[in-house]
């Protein structure tokens, strides 16, 4: 069974930052794209950033400069570090790993709120 785990989510002020860890388990991590996605009250979820298992690493346009996704295959874990955050980037932040064979995996979700 594929279970991913979120955590270091939390309050902070603009202009903070934070950093999301997602633990997996059942997966091969090594070999699955992960990435972070966030959903905003009212909103839909949207994708913020990914990396693959060959460690390439894309972003929406709207985190480019602020937000990292970063991968430790020892770990099997993803972080995503979040700098100079905005109030806009109030959400609840899920995990997401997609295997090899394209199953998708997500995790319970974790909020962040940033207060102005």
């Amino acid at each position: 069974q594929v279970r991913l785990v979120e955590s270091g989510g939390g309050s902070v002020q603009a202009g903070g930052s934070l950093r999301l860890s997602c633990a997996a388990s059942g997966i091969i991590f090594a070999s699955a794209t992960m990435a972070w996605h966030r959903q905003a009250p009212g909103k839909q979820r949207e994708w913020v950033a990914g990396v693959t298992s060959g460690d390439s690493t894309m972003y929406a346009d709207f985190v480019k400069g602020r937000f990292t996704i970063s991968r430790d295959n020892a770990k099997n874990t993803v972080y995503l570090q979040m700098n100079s955050l905005k109030p806009e980037d109030t959400a609840v932040y899920y995990c997401k790993a997609v295997s090899r064979s394209g199953y998708a995996y997500w995790g319970q979700g974790i909020q962040v709120t940033v207060s102005s």
